[in-house]
C-alpha cells in the first residue's frame, strides 16, 4: 500500500457556516492510486514499443516509426507512452553503463530488460514512483547503487551533471504540427474556424486542405482528430496522394497501406468516389490500417491483409486499376526527423559526449 499523502502544511479549516466540509483523505489517495496504475501499465506500454523499436532498429527491419507505433489503436496511454519511450532512448546509453557497472541485469532480467530501461529511466531522471511491480521493487533495490554509478560517470567525463553527458547530435530544431482536414467529414475553413480560437494556423502553401501549427501543439486528444475530422499527418507524407492526384471514379491499389493515412487521402482527393483496394502484409499493420479507414468515413476502400505481389494481374477485377500507390516502410529514412530515428542506436555515433 503507497504511504499516505504528505501534509502540505496547509492549516486545517475550522468547521462553520459558509465553510465547506474538510476533505476527505481517500479521495486524493484514490486519485493518487488512479495516477500511479496509468504510470504503472505506461511503463509496460512503453516498453513494449521500446522492444520492437530496439529489435527493429538492430535488424534494419523496422516494424514502423516510434510514433507509428506508439499511436497505434493497441496503445491506451499514448501521450505518457510517447514521453517515455523518447526519453529512455534519450538516456539508453547512460542507462546501459549503469546497469552493466553495478552488475544487476542478471540473466532473469535480461529476458524483461526494455521495462527495466523504461522503469530505471522513470526512478532515475523522471518522477519519483511508487514500487507497484516486481520491476518497480528490483530498481528501486537498487537505486542507491544506480545513483553512485552515475556520480562516478559524471566524475570520470568530468562533467557537472548527467545531463552534460547526453550527446548534443540529438538537437534537432523542432518542426512546425502538420495535420491534414478530412475533406470527406468537413472542410479546411470549419477546422479553422474551430482553431483558429486556441491556436495560430495557417494554411500550407503546397498541400491542399493541409493546415500549419506551430511546434509542439498537441492536438491528439482534440475532438476534430478523434472524430477522424482531421488527421496528423506529416507534410511529405500528404504529398504523395496528391502527387498520385486520383481522380473521382478511378480504380486505385494501395500497395503497401499500413497505417492508412495515404489511403485514406486518396479517397478524399476522389471525393469518396471510384474504389481503393489497400493492401498490407503485416497482420497487426492491417488491423490499424482497418482502424483508420473507419475512423476516416470512406466507404470506397477494401482491406487486404496480404501481399500486393500475390494480386493476379489477368483477375478481370483489376483491369479498371489506374494506378497504383507504393510507399515501402523503408522510404521513411528520407525523413528521419519526423520519425524521431535521430533517437535511435543506429542514427547516433555517440550518445554520451566524453570530453577531449
Amino acid at each position: 500500500m503507497p504511504p499516505p499523502p504528505k501534509n502540505r502544511g496547509h492549516a486545517p479549516a475550522k468547521a462553520g457556516k459558509g465553510r465547506p466540509p474538510p476533505q476527505q483523505p481517500g479521495r486524493r489517495m484514490a486519485s493518487r492510486d488512479a495516477g500511479e496504475r496509468a504510470a504503472f501499465f505506461a511503463r509496460r506500454e512503453a516498453a513494449t514499443v521500446l522492444r520492437r523499436v530496439l529489435r527493429g532498429d538492430a535488424s534494419k527491419r523496422a516494424g514502423g516509426s516510434i510514433k507509428s507505433l506508439v499511436y497505434s489503436p493497441s496503445v491506451r496511454n499514448k501521450r505518457a507512452t510517447f514521453a517515455l519511450v523518447c526519453q529512455t532512448l534519450k538516456y539508453l546509453t547512460i542507462l546501459k553503463e549503469v546497469l552493466a557497472s553495478t552488475g544487476v541485469l542478471s540473466s532473469k532480467w535480461k529476458k524483461q530488460e526494455e521495462l527495466v530501461y523504461v522503469t530505471a529511466y522513470d526512478i532515475l531522471f523522471g518522477q519519483e514512483i511508487a514500487v507497484s511491480g516486481p520491476v518497480e521493487q528490483f530498481i528501486m533495490l537498487h537505486k542507491d547503487a544506480f545513483r553512485m554509478a552515475l556520480e562516478k560517470m559524471c566524475a570520470k567525463r568530468k562533467v557537472n551533471a548527467v545531463e552534460d553527458l547526453l550527446s548534443k547530435k540529438s538537437t534537432v530544431k523542432p518542426k512546425p504540427r502538420f495535420l491534414r482536414v478530412n475533406t470527406l467529414k468537413t472542410t479546411s475553413g470549419s477546422v479553422i474556424e474551430v482553431l483558429k480560437k486556441t491556436h495560430k494556423v495557417v494554411k500550407d502553401d503546397i498541400v491542399p486542405d493541409m493546415l500549419v501549427l506551430p511546434p509542439g501543439t498537441d492536438l491528439h486528444k482534440h475532438p476534430l482528430v478523434t472524430d477522424g475530422k482531421v488527421f496528423l499527418q506529416g507534410k511529405a507524407s500528404c504529398m504523395v496522394a496528391v502527387a498520385l492526384s486520383p481522380k473521382p471514379g478511378w480504380k486505385v491499389i494501395d500497395a503497401c497501406a499500413a497505417p492508412g493515412n495515404k489511403t485514406v487521402h486518396l479517397a478524399a482527393l476522389m471525393n469518396g468516389e471510384g474504389s481503393i483496394i489497400a493492401c498490407e502484409l503485416n497482420k497487426e499493420r492491417a488491423k490499424t490500417l482497418q482502424h483508420t479507414v473507419r475512423k476516416s468515413g470512406a466507404n470506397n476502400i477494401e482491406t487486404v491483409n496480404g501481399d500486393f505481389l500475390e494480386i493476379d494481374s489477368n483477375d478481370p477485377s483489376y483491369a479498371e486499376v489506374r494506378a497504383i500507390l507504393l510507399d515501402p516502410s523503408c522510404s521513411g529514412s528520407g525523413i528521419s526527423t519526423e520519425r524521431l530515428d535521430h533517437l535511435l542506436p543506429s542514427h547516433s555515433t555517440a550518445c554520451v559526449c566524453i570530453p577531449h
